[in-house]
């Protein structure tokens, strides 16, 4: 009966809305930058620490352009993917530990996981 009816395709050049997932994962890089150069000021004694409040946010932005943002540069296996979102998520965790915050640290990693699972599991179906 509806097997004839044609379906309508998305207009040239529109962007898919974000939904929920999307916003969770920004809202986790964001809070994965902002504790990096939390720790980094913190952690070390001067000149070292604003090294490290610049250079692990850089690090980790390029991390993500290279493997994990939407359009990521290097295309690479969904479990090789897997594996570079936890190592940074891991590195913002032991971040949190070393400042003695290791609830603030556990509960960003529990977020931080749980948003890549699903959109792993989204991105595989």
């Amino acid at each position: 009966m509806f097997a004839d009816t044609p379906v309508p395709e998305k207009p040239a050049g529109t962007v898919p809305r974000a939904t929920p997932l999307d916003i969770v994962r920004v809202v986790v890089l964001i809070a994965a930058l902002a504790s990096l150069v939390l720790w980094g000021l913190v952690s070390w004694p001067m000149p070292w620490n604003l090294v490290l409040a610049v250079g692990t946010p850089v690090l980790t932005l390029l991390l993500w352009a290279l493997f994990l943002s939407p359009r990521p540069v290097l295309r690479v296996h969904p479990f090789v993917r897997a594996a570079v979102e936890l190592v940074v998520y891991a590195g913002v965790t032991i971040a949190w530990w070393s400042m003695g915050q290791a609830w603030i640290g556990l509960g960003f990693a529990v977020v931080a996981v749980v948003s890549g699972l699903l959109a792993g599991r989204r991105a595989l179906v």
